[in-house]
Parts: structure tokens; C-alpha cells; sequence
């Protein structure tokens, strides 16, 4: 994925020259506020791209950075691209799932919504949830020295998700990728990770066995697919 890193050192490029994310150069403001947001937008274009480049040294796919606009379209790509045939699908934690929902079922795709059910109807969703080809799930940060990406389980986002789908696809907003784990506990806080369980996702699911040969999609997905939004006007 080479050129997803020349398009992240783009970007990078053109912010720190007073230019925007779409790789516009435009009049440099002399307000001061505005020399802010330029450096704030190249320090989140650089996690981005640390980011980019460890989630693919432990076998991830980075996908691109992408307007909100852009995403469903890029997701039903993404599904005819593995082969997908059912597509799982959770609460997301600020994206609207709904309209990648739609996109996916008007392209044809079988859609699994997960949603909180009682205890005796719980396997049923698992079942469901492992039956498809590919899980989507937002996480709430993704953490650039590592390229893992932390989600928040809940009801309607369950672990499920991002576990038992053949393959994965984890999205997560630009202001939402931080430096590190430290930061992404200290953000979260005490209370938060107390009440709901937090998976910490770096790669594909992989083990080795007594030769040390490694295999992948043993114990959850053999693929992980990233997108990355950036919204235009940031």
C-alpha cells in the first residue's frame, strides 16, 4: 500500500504549507487561529500516517482517507472486492451505519444488524454475526505507534463484530487517531472502561504453531481493512 503513504505525505505536505487535505494550496490567512488549525491538520495527517504504516506491518489493509461522502460508496467496493456475500453490521460511534447499511442493501448484500437481544437469543446472533463474510464496526480510537484500533463493545456494537466475520473492516474518525495507548486511557477514563468492554484490534487474527509458522483467521478475521475519515472541511 505504498501509495496510500505518498497520499498521507500529500496531505501532510500541503497542510504544512497552508494548503487543505484535498491537496489545494489556497492564500495563507494571517491570522493567527488559522497557522493553528494548519499545524493541528499536519500533526493528525502524520498519526495517520504512523498509523497506516504499522497496521500494514502486522498485515492489515489500509483502505484510504476518505470524506464522509465518500465511505459507503468505498465500503460496497470494498465487499464486491473480497467476495462478500452478508455483511454484519453495528451502532457506530459518531458515522451514520445507516446509510452504509442502505448502500449495501441496495448493491445487493445481505445485511446482518446487530441489536440487543435477550440471553436466549444471543447465540442466534453470534451465529448470524459468523455466518457473514465481512463485519463492520467504528472504532472509538485508533492508536498511531501501533496501528491497533481500540473498540468499545456495547449492545448494539458487539464484540462479535469484529471477531467472528471472516473478515473485518474498522473505521475511525481522524480526530479519533491518537499517539498512543496512554492517550487513548487517559481519554477514555476510568468510568468508561470500567463500564464496557474494550478490544484492542492490531492486525489480522493470527498464531503459530509448534514449527512457529504462522496462520492466519485461527481464532477471528484472516483479513483487517482500515478507513480513515477525514471530513472536508477540517
Amino acid at each position: 500500500m505504498a501509495e496510500a503513504h505518498k497520499i498521507l505525505a500529500t496531505i501532510k505536505t500541503a497542510l504544512e504549507a497552508g494548503g487543505q487535505p484535498d491537496g489545494h494550496n489556497h492564500a495563507a490567512a494571517p491570522a493567527p487561529a488559522r497557522k493553528v488549525a494548519v499545524t493541528a491538520g499536519a500533526e493528525r495527517a502524520e498519526l495517520a500516517t504512523s498509523l497506516a504504516r504499522e497496521l500494514e506491518a502486522v498485515g492489515g489493509k489500509f483502505v484510504g482517507i476518505l470524506s464522509p461522502d465518500e465511505v459507503s460508496n468505498r465500503i460496497v467496493l470494498l465487499a464486491r472486492e473480497i467476495g462478500a456475500t452478508t455483511v454484519a453490521i453495528g451502532e457506530g460511534v459518531s458515522i451514520d451505519m445507516e446509510e452504509i447499511g442502505a448502500a449495501l442493501e441496495r448493491a445487493d448484500f445481505k445485511i446482518v444488524k446487530t441489536v440487543p437481544v435477550a440471553d436466549v437469543e444471543r447465540a442466534a446472533m453470534r451465529d448470524r454475526v459468523a455466518n457473514a463474510e465481512l463485519g463492520i464496526a467504528e472504532a472509538e480510537y485508533g492508536i498511531a505507534s501501533t496501528g491497533t484500533l481500540a473498540v468499545i463493545s456495547t449492545g448494539t456494537r458487539p464484540s462479535s463484530l469484529t471477531l467472528l466475520p471472516t473478515a473485518s473492516l474498522i473505521i475511525v474518525q481522524i480526530d479519533r487517531v491518537m499517539a498512543d495507548l496512554a492517550a487513548v486511557l487517559a481519554s477514555l477514563g476510568p468510568t468508561r472502561l470500567a463500564e464496557h468492554r474494550m478490544t484492542l484490534i492490531t492486525g489480522p487474527s493470527r498464531t503459530a504453531d509448534i514449527e512457529k509458522r504462522i496462520v492466519l483467521g485461527v481464532h477471528g478475521p484472516k483479513a483487517l481493512h482500515l478507513i480513515v475519515v477525514w471530513p472536508r472541511d477540517e
